[in-house]
């Protein structure tokens, strides 16, 4: 049932993710901006591709060592997939894995965080940049699970439109990402238990993976997905972000920008902007995490609308909502550890806690944990330990805990 708060709370967040009726706006709806062409042709989707499954392998590239990870070896493989309206799409993840490997060793898909509109935002171009803006500091302790026979799967879960904010979209990528894994003879996982992780927007796409795994991948058993500081609420987190200039405005922004992307006929927010919004639009078409950061802090909706004059638009309210894991319906076949901090300031608390009750109420085995800190990323980093323990029983075959 919609309240009368939640359709108010709509329209205060349609400031800058509604459509405005031709006859509101007066003018034609600009055209989506996408990222710029990559000039790498092995990300290009082949000609053929329509004829694939989800999770087919297109294509493996053997990549260079890095000397972060000794003694493992890096592939890039581009995969079939899907994107939010089940047209295909070519993916790519990144595999790391040990020389020694045995068979069957544990697979862990982890989605790192991925907050950008770019190529170079890519797990697989971030790996292997010395841009110290886009560097992945943590990357070094995934060695603790490398160096125990794992193998790790990165995959670029916003798909090839970097469409940040689609968040069902990178559901759907992680879980086709590990059915290609587990078709490469070579990496020796055909039969390995496996397991999902990630935090914040990494963890959403978890998180999605895990809530669609019944219904897109009933072929893969996956043993756990852990999954912290996940927003499961975008109409939400949007209106938090950008009703009020707030630091962190500008990703508000970006994913508005990237559901243009992936939704250009349902959600045309370049039509909303304003002359200093439609330059702020063209400073984050393909910036990563810092950079939106800094183009956007301290602006609001306000700041960037054409008008305030808004209508209600069931359209683009739709687009919100279906990637708002708390309005989904679908509930995890696999176990579940959630971890956040009571009063994120960045990510709806309620949204996650109501999201767990449900999964709880269908019988779902969900270990909730919160960490006593007020800032969104020092939870992500308190949460480690547990995770990797939690992780570790789930690949050993153990009995999930749970404390619904």
């Amino acid at each position: 049932m919609i309240t009368r708060t939640r359709v108010a709370r709509w329209r205060a967040a349609q400031f800058l993710f509604a459509v405005l009726l031709a006859a509101t706006s007066g003018t034609a709806a600009a055209q989506p901006l996408m990222p710029a062409p990559d000039p790498d042709p092995f990300y290009s989707a082949p000609a053929d591709i329509a004829d694939h499954q989800p999770g087919d392998v297109l294509a493996v590239r053997a990549m260079p060592a890095l000397p972060d990870f000794p003694d493992t070896d890096v592939e890039l493989i581009q995969f079939r997939s899907n994107d939010s309206t089940g047209h295909p799409i070519a993916a790519t993840t990144t595999v790391l894995s040990p020389r020694n490997r045995g068979a069957d060793a544990p697979l862990l898909s982890l989605q790192q965080i991925i907050n950008g509109l770019g190529a170079q935002c890519a797990v697989s171009r971030v790996l292997y940049t010395s841009d110290p803006n886009l560097q992945i500091r943590e990357a070094p302790a995934w060695n603790v699970l490398l160096q125990r026979g794992w193998t790790i799967a990165l995959p670029d879960h916003l798909g090839p439109r970097f469409a940040y904010g689609a968040a069902k979209l990178g559901g759907q990528i992680t879980l086709d990402g590990v059915r290609a894994v587990q078709r490469i003879p070579d990496l020796k996982v055909q039969h390995s238990p496996v397991a999902m992780a990630g935090y914040s927007g990494g963890g959403m796409a978890t998180a999605w993976a895990a809530a669609l795994a019944p219904v897109y991948a009933p072929d893969l058993r996956i043993a756990g997905a852990a999954m912290g500081g996940v927003p499961m609420n975008l109409v939400d987190m949007l209106e938090t972000l950008g009703m009020n200039r707030h630091p962190a405005f500008g990703l508000a922004l970006a994913a508005g920008l990237g559901l243009e992307r992936e939704y250009p006929d349902r959600f045309p927010i370049s039509a909303q902007l304003n002359d200093r919004g439609l330059a702020l639009r063209d400073k984050l078409l393909n910036s990563c995490t810092n950079d939106i950061l800094a183009a956007g802090a301290g602006e609001g909706a306000l700041d960037v609308a054409k008008t305030t004059v808004m209508t209600d638009d069931p359209v683009a309210r739709g687009v919100v909502e279906e990637n708002s894991l708390e309005l989904y319906p679908g509930v995890p076949n696999m176990p579940v550890f959630e971890w956040h901090s009571p009063i994120d300031g960045l990510v709806p608390v309620d949204a996650i806690v109501n999201t767990i009750h449900r999964y709880c109420a269908a019988g779902a085995r969900v270990d909730s944990e919160q960490m006593p800190v007020p800032d969104h990323l020092t939870a992500a980093v308190l949460g480690l330990p547990d995770v990797l323990a939690w992780l570790d029983a789930r690949m050993r075959g153990e009995p999930a805990p749970s404390n619904c």
